[in-house]
C-alpha cells in the first residue's frame, strides 16, 4: 500500500498541489483525472522524487525514496528523446540494469525475459529496429515491456495512450490487466473521461486538491466529476 500524507508541491508562487492525503491499494489498476494543469503528472513525480514537495509518501510503511528499484516509471512522450540510437531490443534490456552489478553483461536469462516482453507487447518483428523508426503507439509498447522486464511492483504511467493507435492501446492495456492480476499497484495519469470505467479499477480525481478517490464505480460520477471540473466539463 502507499500512504501519502500531506503533500504539498509549489513552483514558484503557484500550489501545484494542496495538502493530498490518500491511500492506494494494490492490485489495481488506478487512474489519475483531472484538468490539464490540475497537477496530475505533478503528483507521480512527487512519488518518486523528481520534484521536491513536503510531506510524507510510504511503501509498506516504509519511505517510498528507499524503495525506488521498486518502481517502474514511463513519462511522457515530450520527455522522452525518441533520436537516441538505440534499438528496440536495447531499450527494453534498459530495464534489467537497476537490479543488475556494474559493468556486468546481461546473462541469457536476463535476454530471456527481454524476449519475452517483446512477445507479449507484439514487438519480436521490430526486436532490431532503431526506436527512431517506430510509430508512437510502437514505441509506448516498447516502455510498457521495458517495464514488463524491470519486474517492479509499481508501475507509474503519465499519458501513456496519448497520440497512439487503437491496436498498441488494446495490447498495452490487456497487458496491464495481466501485471494487476500478478500483483502490481498500477497508476496511469489519463484523460479520456469515456474510457475510464472500462479502464480502472479505481480513480483519483485531482484539481490540485483532492476531489475524490476510490473503487471506479462509487468514485467516478456526475457530481463528483463537475466538481474536478467545473464549467470545462
Amino acid at each position: 500500500m502507499i500512504q501519502i500524507e500531506n503533500i504539498n508541491v509549489s513552483y514558484q508562487q503557484t500550489l501545484a498541489l494542496d495538502n493530498i492525503t490518500l491511500n492506494l491499494e494494490g492490485p489495481s489498476i488506478t487512474g489519475i483525472i483531472g484538468p490539464n494543469g490540475a497537477g496530475k503528472s505533478t503528483l507521480i513525480k512527487a512519488l518518486i522524487g523528481i520534484i521536491p514537495h513536503s510531506g510524507k509518501i510510504l511503501f509498506n510503511k516504509q519511505p517510498i525514496r528507499q524503495q525506488l528499484n521498486r518502481i517502474s516509471y514511463v513519462a511522457q512522450k515530450a520527455d522522452i528523446d525518441f533520436n537516441f540510437p538505440i534499438t528496440v531490443r536495447e531499450c527494453i534490456s534498459l530495464g534489467l540494469y537497476p537490479k543488475t552489478k556494474f559493468f556486468k553483461r546481461l546473462s541469457k536469462s536476463d535476454w530471456s525475459k527481454v524476449t519475452d516482453a517483446l512477445t507479449l507487447l507484439g514487438l519480436n518483428d521490430l526486436a532490431h529496429r532503431q526506436i527512431s523508426q517506430l510509430s508512437g503507439g510502437q514505441f509506448q509498447r516498447v516502455l510498457i515491456a521495458r517495464c514488463l522486464v524491470q519486474e517492479a511492483d509499481i508501475i507509474l504511467l503519465d499519458e501513456p495512450f496519448v497520440g497512439i493507435d487503437s491496436v498498441s492501446e488494446d495490447i498495452i492495456m490487456n497487458t496491464l490487466r495481466e501485471l494487476r492480476d500478478k500483483g502490481k499497484l498500477i497508476l496511469i495519469v489519463h484523460h479520456d473521461l469515456s474510457k475510464v470505467p472500462h479502464y480502472f479499477d479505481q480513480v483519483i480525481l485531482l484539481n490540485r486538491k483532492l476531489i475524490a478517490s476510490g473503487p471506479t464505480n462509487l468514485v467516478f460520477n456526475e457530481d463528483n466529476l463537475r466538481k474536478t471540473y467545473g464549467n470545462s466539463l
